[in-house]
C-alpha cells in the first residue's frame, strides 16, 4: 500500500524510506540505464527524499530527473575506481556528511559491488540493499541480490526494484525535454536543418579502443546524404578530432556541431532527427530515450548488457571477438572489433531503419 515499501523479499514490511541514497557515481550513458530503476523506486516512495551520490557533471542530471531525484552528494572518488580521479583530501568530509544524513536506506547501483559495497557500508545507512558477486562480500542476503554478468543493464536494476518489492513502471528509458532545451539548439548554429530531414552521426566515445573506423563512418554518412538526408556531426569537444577526420574523409557536405551543444541541446537535436549512427556509447542511450532509431557500432564493449531494449528502433552490429569487452584504451591487437564491420553492414542497417520508421521518432 501506498507509503509502506517492501524491503525483505522473504515478505513483511518496513516503513517507507524518509531518506534515501542511491550510489552510482558513472557517466550519462550508465546513468540513462538506471532511470527506469528510480522510476519504480518513486513510485514506492514518493515522500521519500532522494539523495544520488554522484559524479560532479551529475549536478545537471539530478535536476533533469527532479521528479526522481532531490539533490546531488558529489563522491569525490576513491582508489580503485576508474571513473574519476580520486580527490582523497576531500574524502573524509565526504564521508563525514553521508554519515550525518543518517539515511534510513543506501541502495548501491554503482556496479556488481566488488568495490562499492564495502564503500557503501561506511555510510552507516539502517538499511543497504544492492547486488554482490556470490562469493563475494555481501552486507544483507536478504537485500543484496547476485550480480548476474550477462543481464541487460536496464533490467538488472529494475529486476533488484521488484527484488525489494517496487513494483517495475515500465523498461523505458526517458530524457526529459524543455523549451529551454530547444531554443539552446536553436543558438548552436544560425542554419539548423528542419526536424526529421536530417541524421545525427556521432563517430566519437571515451575510450578510442571503443570507436568505429572514421572513415567508415564518413562513408556511410555520404551514402545517407545521398538519399537527401543532411548528415549532422556530433561529439563532445574532446571528440573534436575524430569529428574532423569524419568530415575531412566525406564526399558530401555536414555540418560540424561537436562542442557547440551542451547535453540538453544535444539531446534536443537527436529528438528531431530521422536516424542516429554512433558508436556504443552515451549518446545511443540519449536516442534510446528520445525515441528516435538508431543504428549502433559496438567495438569492445558488451553489446549484450547495453543494446537498446527496442531492437525494432534500435539496431546494434558487432563482431563476435573474444576480447570483448574491452577495457583497453587503445587496441593492442588490431582492432577486429572495430574493422570486422563494414560500412556495407551499417548502411544496409540504416536504410532498413528509415525505410521502417519514415517519420523518425514519430513512427
Amino acid at each position: 500500500m501506498q507509503g509502506q515499501i517492501s524491503l525483505a523479499p522473504a515478505g513483511g514490511s518496513l516503513p517507507a524510506p524518509r531518506k534515501i541514497a542511491i550510489f552510482r557515481a558513472l557517466q550519462l550513458g550508465d546513468m540513462l540505464c538506471v532511470v527506469p530503476a528510480l522510476r519504480a523506486l518513486r513510485a514506492a516512495a514518493p515522500r521519500a527524499h532522494v539523495t544520488l551520490i554522484g559524479m560532479p557533471w551529475a549536478t545537471s542530471f539530478a535536476k533533469r530527473y527532479s521528479a526522481y531525484v532531490d539533490e546531488l552528494l558529489v563522491f569525490p572518488g576513491h582508489p580503485g575506481f576508474p571513473e574519476q580521479a580520486a580527490n582523497l583530501g576531500a574524502f573524509p568530509h565526504f564521508l563525514s556528511e553521508v554519515q550525518r544524513r543518517r539515511f534510513d536506506l543506501a541502495l548501491q547501483l554503482h556496479g556488481s559491488g566488488g568495490l562499492s559495497n564495502a564503500l557503501l557500508s561506511l555510510f552507516n545507512a539502517e538499511r543497504q540493499a544492492g547486488h554482490y558477486v556470490p562469493g563475494q562480500y555481501c552486507p544483507d542476503a536478504d537485500r543484496f541480490r547476485p550480480w548476474q554478468e550477462e543481464e541487460h543493464e536496464v533490467l538488472r536494476f529494475v529486476r533488484l526494484m521488484e527484488f525489494l518489492g517496487m513494483p517495475a513502471q515500465g523498461t523505458q528509458l526517458e530524457f526529459p525535454l524543455g523549451d529551454a532545451d530547444f531554443r539552446a539548439l536553436q543558438r548552436s548554429h544560425a542554419d539548423l536543418p528542419a526536424p526529421g530531414t536530417y541524421v545525427c552521426v556521432h563517430p566519437g566515445a571515451r575510450l578510442p579502443s571503443r570507436r568505429w573506423i572514421p572513415e567508415r563512418f564518413a562513408e556511410v554518412a555520404d551514402r545517407l546524404a545521398g538519399q537527401g538526408l543532411r548528415v549532422v556531426l556530433t561529439g563532445s569537444p574532446d571528440e573534436a578530432a575524430v569529428v574532423a577526420a569524419v568530415q575531412r574523409s566525406m564526399r558530401m557536405p555536414s555540418l560540424d556541431l561537436s562542442g557547440k551543444t551542451e547535453l540538453g541541446a544535444l539531446a534536443a537535436l537527436i529528438a528531431s532527427a530521422r536516424l542516429v549512427v554512433s558508436n556504443d556509447t552515451g549518446i545511443s542511450h540519449v536516442a534510446a530515450a528520445v525515441a528516435t532509431p538508431s543504428v549502433i557500432v559496438s567495438c569492445g564493449s558488451d553489446s549484450v548488457r547495453w543494446a537498446p531494449l527496442d531492437h525494432d528502433r534500435h539496431h546494434v552490429l558487432s563482431a563476435p571477438v573474444a576480447c570483448r569487452p574491452c577495457m583497453h584504451l587503445e587496441c593492442p591487437i588490431g582492432h577486429l572489433c572495430a574493422t570486422a564491420v563494414s560500412a556495407d553492414a551499417v548502411a544496409a542497417a540504416a536504410a532498413r531503419i528509415l525505410a521502417q520508421h519514415p517519420t523518425g521518432a514519430l513512427s
